[in-house]
């Protein structure tokens, strides 16, 4: 792919649905560092830390915050929208099941709210905002392990199937937008093994080099981004810029 910067991209502003995580918060300094206005959403009281940036609150589970969020926005619409949501263990400490014996019913939906309708219905009311006629982006956090074709080891199967589903919203999102936003591009992004809260849990046992920082990881897939064009849209790719099967 050919890499380039947001500036060269067109992408003067930028809206980050889950600013307070780890990767999120990363994406947005990475891009107010860059030159971009960014609108940095998240869940509890909006980080007045990220210097310049235009905070906004939402909740993946109420959906009138969302568009709330979105109305905000309207008078200064983003041409790139990153939804850096997603659950991995759940608050009370839930984790991956490893096993068929080990599904619950609650366990299931609460992943698949959090990992896929969440970001659905985020695409819901940003999408209508993204210009028509020039370069914009619409991008969601999904992982590898929501390959169908990749899968070699099984388990973690609320999580695995939450991507999954995600993934395949993401072709459905680029085919109808890419019949009125002919430069438009949906994508998902796996980011690797970054140290944050969603991957602290299982950190233990990663090789030496496989956990990258937030702020590598963010400009990995901003690079990404950067190179991907219409052609590409509705496909998942990897920090490095791969694609990843479906």
């Amino acid at each position: 792919m050919d890499k380039g910067s947001p500036q060269q991209s067109a992408i003067s502003t930028a809206a980050i649905f889950g600013a307070s995580g780890g990767i999120g918060r990363a994406l947005a300094e990475t891009l107010r560092q860059r030159g971009v206005h960014v609108w940095a959403g998240s869940r509890s009281t909006p980080d007045t830390k990220l210097s310049g940036a235009a905070a906004f609150r939402f909740d993946l589970t109420d959906e009138n915050s969302i568009k709330a969020a979105a109305g905000q926005m309207r008078d200064n619409p983003p041409q790139l929208v990153i939804a850096a949501t997603g659950i991995l263990t759940l608050a009370d400490g839930t984790g991956p099941e490893r096993s068929y014996r080990k599904l619950d019913p609650q366990t299931m939906m609460e992943v698949i709210q959090l990992n896929t309708v969440g970001p659905a219905i985020i695409a819901k009311h940003m999408l209508p905002l993204l210009p028509r006629n020039s370069r914009s982006i619409f991008a969601a956090l999904s992982a590898r392990v929501g390959s169908i074709t990749d899968n070699g080891l099984g388990g973690w199967h609320s999580y695995r199937a939450s991507k999954a589903a995600l993934n395949m919203l993401l072709k459905n999102f680029a085919i109808e937008l890419g019949r009125t936003h002919k430069q438009a591009i949906i994508a998902g992004l796996h980011p690797g093994t970054v140290d944050s809260e969603l991957s602290r849990p299982f950190q233990s046992n990663l090789p030496d080099g496989q956990l990258s920082r937030p702020g590598d990881a963010a400009s990995q897939l901003l690079d990404v981004l950067d190179g991907l064009t219409p052609a590409d849209s509705g496909r998942i790719f990897a920090y490095d810029g791969q694609r990843i099967a479906p």
